[in-house]
């Protein structure tokens, strides 16, 4: 998976079906169509040559 970073906009490209497939799961629980959108909240911390993975939690609207 492919992640760059343009200001505050963050482009995330997958590079397999696999990838492809636990994007669109994310987009869905991120985006309502209905304007319920919820966001993404670092946890923790991300240390290149430290940590494995960057952990986020996903906040807004209950379902």
């Amino acid at each position: 998976m492919k992640i760059s970073v343009d200001k505050n906009v963050v482009e995330i490209t997958p590079d397999s079906p696999e990838e492809t497939s636990a994007l669109d799961v994310l987009w869905k629980i991120i985006i309502d169509c209905y304007g319920n959108n919820k966001k993404l909240v670092p946890m923790g911390q991300f240390i290149p040559g430290v940590d494995k993975f960057a952990r986020f939690n996903i906040e807004g609207p209950k379902e």
